[in-house]
């Protein structure tokens, strides 16, 4: 979304306000930098109505924009229709943790959004090619300008590096969200090249190959980034927050879809891509690639080759469309 114009002084302090308290509570500086903007639709919706005071924040209010505004805005980047679904969600979940915040911190105590998500119809699985993630290796190579200078250098290079290794894990080892969200330090096997997943589906375990320049990454996280970002030496978890926390399953995914939104790549930008796009992509990969159902049904954790088999149909798809 571009930046709407809010010029009514309370509505600019709440806008801060709320960026400040997603930063203190340790959301990724991509969360940080993109639900305010998010969130300033709604506070412009109000303004274009004259309603400028704090008072006119109210669950009616979120809900009569949400349904005669967002549901109703052209999808300008398609040039056809409106928003998709996927991008509805995104903004409600913005708006859900807006009035999160407002109750929290005692600057309105307005009841929660009675507004449920958009249906996602398309359950087939999205798969990027091997292109696309390049991608978004690449996307963790830059620091955008708009970013540059919000914080010193070194700060994002610290984050690009962990962006990187959270790549490895999820795309080069395939791992689930909950998986690579539970990963602690002492799982990550350098001198082996192995990940250690203790918190598999139905508590399975496994071991997971890592390939050369994923360990690479990883290790560049490890020992040139992580130590920045700890506040706690006690804290085991692999993938922090800027501010020394495990970093939730949630800023995982909004990272995975800030680095799209960073490529150069068009068609990828607008993708809504997830942690688990990479665990399909890399699976779908490796299969076309040669690699035997039974190795990647192992190297997944699936506990029978009928969920495995899904990628051989992706593949034969993705063949009859290039036909």
């Amino acid at each position: 979304m571009k930046r709407l114009p809010v010029t009514a002084a309370p509505y600019q302090y709440i806008e801060k306000s709320f960026k400040e308290w997603l930063d203190i509570l340790g959301y990724s500086w991509q969360a940080v930098y993109y639900m305010p903007i998010q969130i300033r639709g709604l506070l412009n919706w109000l303004e274009r109505r004259n309603k400028t005071e704090l008072s006119h924040i109210t669950s009616e209010a979120i809900t009569d924009y949400y349904y005669n505004e967002l549901r109703q805005r052209k999808n300008y980047l398609h040039d056809a229709g409106t928003l998709s679904n996927k991008h509805l969600n995104k903004n409600l979940q913005a708006l859900r943790k807006f009035v999160e915040y407002l109750r929290q911190t005692g600057k309105l105590q307005i009841p929660m959004l009675n507004i449920k998500q958009e249906e996602i119809i398309d359950n087939k699985p999205m798969v990027l090619t091997e292109a696309e993630i390049q991608h978004l290796y690449k996307a963790t190579e830059i620091i955008p300008d708009k970013m540059k200078h919000a914080k010193p250098r070194e700060f994002y290079e610290m984050l690009n590096h962990r962006d990187r290794a959270m790549l490895s894990i999820f795309y080069g080892c395939g791992l689930r969200r909950n998986e690579g969200y539970h990963l602690d330090v002492t799982d990550i096997h350098i001198e082996s090249s192995v990940v250690h997943v203790r918190k598999g589906k139905g508590y399975k375990e496994r071991f997971v190959p890592v390939s050369k320049k994923g360990i690479e990454h990883i290790t560049a996280y490890l020992y040139d980034a992580r130590p920045l970002m700890i506040r706690d030496n006690r804290e085991e978890a692999f993938f922090l927050s800027h501010n020394g926390k495990r970093l939730g399953g949630q800023m995982l995914m909004l990272n995975v879809q800030a680095l799209a939104g960073r490529t150069s790549d068009t068609a990828l930008q607008q993708k809504e891509i997830g942690l688990h796009t990479l665990r399909h992509s890399i699976a779908t990969h490796l299969l076309a690639h040669g690699m035997s159902l039974e190795k990647i049904k192992e190297f997944l954790g699936h506990s029978s080759l009928e969920s495995t088999q899904i990628y051989t149909h992706l593949i034969t798809e993705k063949d009859n469309e290039q036909v």
